[in-house]
């Protein structure tokens, strides 16, 4: 606010508080005894204006902000936790074999997956909420592990000819670009694991 702004709210809580105590006519009324003011000096006007005994602070006056750059009201900070809550993923069904599983298999047939990175968390709300347990992406081929076969299928489903499902397990062919010659011995290997 304003050094101008303030002035003219100062002005207006005097102005308002006096004229509501006279009841805003311009005549001069005599204050009762014990709260008459009068000036300190005749040739200085008196500023101030008493109000009657028990009289009600003016309602229509607005606070008065502090002066400077100080704020007006202190808001409560939110505090944040400082670092995001653990992603809770579900669990993948009894039976079914892990990400890590498939991939070390998948190594062991002598078929590419180098740099396997375990991308599990954007299975979750903040990545590409797939509703994925496990979730391991590698040179060769992504390897997706679902809660349950009905998740699997329906996700299968939407990536339809660049995906193949068995079981909870879906193999992802779009992000490694995998062959299509290929394919088919990634798909046996997993057949073979479940």
């Amino acid at each position: 606010m304003t050094r101008r702004s303030l002035s003219l709210v100062v002005v207006l809580v005097v102005a308002l508080s006096g004229g509501c105590s006279r009841g805003g006519d311009d005549r001069r009324e005599a204050a009762p005894p014990s709260t008459r003011v009068t000036p300190s000096t005749p040739s200085t006007p008196s500023s101030t204006v008493a109000a009657p005994p028990n009289a009600p602070a003016s309602p229509t006056a607005p606070p008065v902000p502090p002066a400077g750059d100080a704020p007006a009201v202190q808001e409560p900070t939110e505090r944040r936790p400082s670092s995001p809550p653990p992603v809770v993923l579900p669990r993948r069904p009894a039976g079914a074999p892990g990400a890590r599983q498939v991939v070390d298999a998948f190594r062991a047939a002598g078929l590419r997956v180098g740099t396997p990175r375990d991308r599990s968390v954007d299975c979750g709300p903040d990545g590409l909420g797939l509703g994925c347990s496990e979730l391991i992406a590698t040179d060769g081929v992504t390897v997706y592990v679902f809660p349950d076969p009905t998740s699997a299928g329906e996700i299968a489903e939407i990536w339809a000819g660049q995906s193949y499902r068995r079981g909870a397990v879906v193999l992802n062919y779009l992000e490694a670009r995998t062959p299509a010659a290929d394919r088919p011995r990634y798909e046996r290997v997993l057949t073979a694991l479940t």
